[in-house]
């Protein structure tokens, strides 16, 4: 598989996550649960990336060759990237499993406060 097909096969099952929707902030693009972003894709290119949050598979991500830090003190808070140039054998079930992790993360934090949110916005039933 190319890294442009990985790249599309790995978006489109980011989307299949419950909330999750495409973001281009900085011109890349991001999958995102509410306002929490669970996967960086960067921009498209030769080169291909993906960021992740790991709580569950952190060291044994950081022991692949292909994985570097995330930057920006990301690393510190169990994000990494894992990046591909052209011509590299792309894990596309490792990093679809490292996305499901990242989202399972990621939405802990943020769709309870969606649910909350939208319970409050809900009129309470009409009393006979």
């Amino acid at each position: 598989m190319t890294a442009s097909a990985a790249r599309k096969a790995l978006i489109a099952h980011a989307l299949k996550h419950e909330g999750a929707w495409v973001d281009h902030p900085w011109g890349e693009d991001v999958a995102k649960v509410g306002t929490k972003i669970f996967v960086f894709f960067g921009e498209e290119g030769p080169d291909f990336g993906v960021g992740v949050k790991l709580p569950r598979s952190l060291l044994y991500a950081r022991a692949q060759t292909f994985v570097q830090k995330m930057g920006y003190g990301m690393d510190k808070s169990g994000w990494v990237a894992a990046r591909f140039v052209k011509g590299d054998k792309v894990p596309v079930e490792l990093l679809r499993n490292w996305i499901d992790e990242s989202y399972e993360a990621v939405a802990a934090a943020a769709l309870p406060k969606r649910k909350a949110a939208a319970r409050k916005t809900r009129r309470p039933a009409a009393r006979r």
